[in-house]
């Protein structure tokens, strides 16, 4: 008698086998369906692994694709008024009033802080006293001093005539010994006198009329009045704090009775102009980047909304804490909404392709060497292939070369495959997005 060895089969299901095995007959058939069903497990083992070997291992495939493909460069930031005034005191003083408040619209020349003032006004009406005084003075000069000058010098020079001729006929008479030598001496003496008194008084008119040195000394008296007078003006408006043009407060470090020196920041207004967006963007994408690009922009606080710029300035510099690189848009229509300082998202379009191939950045073996390949299904087999990248974003890249519309490439992460296995693609599965994204300083275009 054959013994069965079926280790497979449990201690009690052997013995009930062979128990229905008798000398002579057949064996049952509950015990042949068994057999069968072992034999059809382990054909159907073979049979898997054969497939695999000999059509090739199933995998995941990419489909390469064609179509408009846009880059982008996106980042976070705020709005940025093109100037900031702060507004400050030039003076120490205490503060009276504040006519305004925080967030309002000004116009240039309009009152923002009102100091206490008395002292100023004091030396206002001081100095305005000062210059009528020397007005008058200079007034005097010309409509009085100057006149009695002239009419003084007038007699001056018709006495000395008179004591000229007289001198004169005390001369002659004197000469013919009618007269005393002594005499005509006196007289002679008195003419002298008469003729410097002349002199003298010639001066004294030379001094006061319009470019003599009295009349010189009353106008820089009148002119120093007048310079101390507007110096108090000057001191009186300085305890009102105006707007140097027109703007919207954005911030207020000042209330009244507040005591306020000399420099301090009281206010800091954000004045009108063109409204601008500043934002950081990381280094690796400064080549991108180029001046009068376009871009969309949107506030965080208005998702839905989206606003047209235009790329005006890259700094030279780069932020060395950051890895970033400051960038500076104007804002071409500004919406109502807009407010300094608030954030914002911009997307700024770096290229465009009108008709483009692409594959999953998954697909890519070494993006990043001056030799990518990928892993391509020909003939039933995984091919080595090297391609040459254009556009290149987080989530597909550009093939210029390597690769035509409808090959399947094997991605990176099915690591198991290898150049020249047999594989055996899926049904390929489309996963280029119409957009690739530049990372930018925080968000993500997906």
């Amino acid at each position: 008698m054959t013994t069965l060895d079926l280790p497979t089969v449990p201690p009690f299901e052997v013995a009930t086998a062979k128990a229905s095995v008798r000398p002579g007959r057949r064996p049952s058939l509950r015990f042949r369906l068994r057999i069968g069903g072992f034999a059809a497990l382990a054909l159907l083992a073979v049979a898997f692994f054969a497939r695999n070997w000999l059509w090739g291992r199933p995998v995941e495939a990419w489909a390469v694709t064609q179509g408009e493909l846009r880059q982008s460069v996106v980042a976070s930031g705020r709005v940025l008024s093109p100037q900031r005034v702060s507004v400050a005191a030039r003076t120490t003083g205490r503060v009276r009033a504040i006519p305004v408040v925080a967030g309002q619209r000004v116009k240039r020349g309009q009152t923002l802080v009102v100091l206490e003032d008395d002292l100023e006004r004091a030396s206002l009406a001081q100095s305005s006293a000062a210059v009528a005084e020397a007005a008058a003075g200079w007034r005097r000069l010309r409509e009085v001093s100057l006149p009695e000058a002239e009419q003084a010098l007038e007699r001056a020079e018709a006495n000395a005539e008179r004591e000229r001729q007289r001198f004169e006929r005390a001369r002659d008479l004197a000469t013919a010994g009618v007269l005393a030598s002594d005499d005509a001496e006196e007289a002679r003496r008195t003419w002298e006198v008469a003729a410097s008194l002349v002199r003298s008084m010639r001066l004294e008119v030379s001094a006061q009329r319009s470019k003599g040195s009295e009349a010189a000394l009353a106008q820089a008296s009148l002119a120093q009045a007048r310079a101390a007078n507007r110096q108090a003006e000057v001191a009186l408006a300085q305890t009102s704090i105006i707007a140097p043009a027109d703007g919207t407060l954005i911030a207020r470090a000042v209330e009244p009775g507040d005591v306020v020196a000399a420099g301090r920041e009281l206010m800091v207004l954000a004045v009108d102009g063109a409204t601008q967006m500043v934002i950081q963007v990381d280094e690796k994408n400064l080549s991108k980047l180029h001046l009068g690009q376009s871009a969309l922009g949107s506030a965080d606080a208005f998702g839905s909304e989206r606003f047209a710029a235009r790329v005006i300035y890259i700094n030279p510099g780069i932020d060395a804490t950051r890895g970033s690189v400051e960038v500076k848009l104007l804002v071409l229509d500004p919406p109502a909404y807009l407010r300094q300082d608030m954030t914002v998202s911009v997307d700024i379009e770096t290229a465009r392709r009108a008709v483009a191939n692409t594959v999953p950045t998954g697909a890519i073996h070494e993006l990043s060497s001056a030799t990518p390949w990928v892993l391509v299904v020909r003939g039933g087999r995984a091919v080595r292939q090297n391609v040459t990248l254009g556009l290149r974003g987080d989530h597909v890249v550009e093939i210029l070369r390597g690769l035509a519309v409808g090959d399947l490439v094997v991605p990176v992460a099915t690591a198991t495959i290898t150049a020249g296995q047999r594989v055996r693609a899926k049904a390929p599965t489309v996963a280029t997005p119409a957009t690739v994204a530049a990372v930018g300083t925080v968000a993500v275009n997906p």
